[in-house]
């Protein structure tokens, strides 16, 4: 699934093409796109056309493009989707589930595609609430207005509004794992299972580690750890092993060249050269190093 990085990739990519832009035409080829959207495709189509683009903004691993004061476009990526800008005409997308055409005042007319191969990626025209703390909603925006579907959603560990002195606090009162918390979005937003095996892997932390027994310098060091991994990995573009997670120009990212732990099974430690060991997570994986990163009883 697509992670802060990526996500913030694609509104990077968005944004120039899409803020300012006046909403042309809407087509909707699969419904099954519109999940999150409280209305009909019909509704999704005519809501948006005509409307002008304001900016594109992020929180965590939703994005979404203000269209009025009170309204905005949300998307969230899923497993598979995609945001691609394409020339006036281009042909279908292999999987494309919405067009969008867009009339910018500098770079004229152009194709936004929303394509996802799995299908549980959406689209929604959803109202705008402030925010609770009345920062800026997220990355690319300066207004403390945020889509209600993403209101529950925490800061992430590069927002400047983030609260660390709220996240130490919540770390101290959960005897859950810490890979656990990381993954929580109502905790901290944005750390997806790739970037949380290797920040933890930074920090020799084991992914079973109680929260609430990591020292105040530990949950320092792993902060400073999460934001140089998710850091390094929007500078490398995200992190691509297959077609799914492409930028908006279709491109990879190659983040994956710069994985410790993540996927690499059997392989020797970078820190240590102990096998990397890959054990069953919350219906997924993770991946650590036993010798460098032991759970710890206090």
């Amino acid at each position: 699934m697509p992670e802060l990085p990526e996500v913030d990739v694609v509104r990077a990519g968005l944004a120039p093409a899409v803020i300012g832009a006046r909403v042309t035409s809407v087509e909707v080829h699969d419904v099954r796109a519109l999940t999150r959207h409280a209305g009909t495709a019909a509704d999704f189509e005519s809501q948006l056309t005509g409307s002008v683009i304001r900016e594109a903004a992020r929180r965590g691993k939703f994005l979404w493009l203000p269209i009025s004061e009170t309204q905005a476009v949300v998307g969230h990526l899923g497993m598979s989707g995609q945001m691609l800008l394409r020339e006036p005409g281009a042909p279908t997308e292999r999987h494309e589930r919405v067009r969008i055409m867009i009339e910018h005042p500098e770079h004229g007319e152009l194709a936004v595609v929303f394509a996802d191969q799995r299908t549980f990626g959406s689209l929604a025209i959803d109202h705008m609430v402030p925010t609770l703390d009345g920062a800026a909603a997220g990355w690319g925006t300066a207004l403390a207005m945020i889509p209600s579907q993403v209101a529950h959603i925490a800061r992430d560990p590069l927002d400047d509004a983030f609260d660390e002195r709220a996240f130490r606090a919540a770390l101290g009162k959960k005897a859950s794992a810490i890979k656990r918390v990381l993954l929580d979005q109502t905790v901290v937003s944005g750390i997806g299972n790739i970037y949380a095996d290797e920040s933890l892997w930074a920090t020799r932390l084991h992914p079973e580690q109680p929260a609430n027994l990591i020292s105040a310098r530990k949950v320092t060091e792993m902060l400073a750890a999460v934001r140089a991994v998710l850091n390094k990995a929007l500078a490398e573009g995200g992190t691509s092993f297959d077609a799914q997670y492409v930028n908006v120009n279709g491109q990879a990212g190659y983040f994956a060249h710069s994985l410790n732990a993540y996927g690499r099974t059997d392989q020797a430690c970078a820190r240590c050269g102990s096998p990397i060991r890959r054990v069953k997570f919350m219906n997924r994986s993770s991946f650590f190093c036993p010798q460098c990163q032991r759970e710890r009883s206090s």
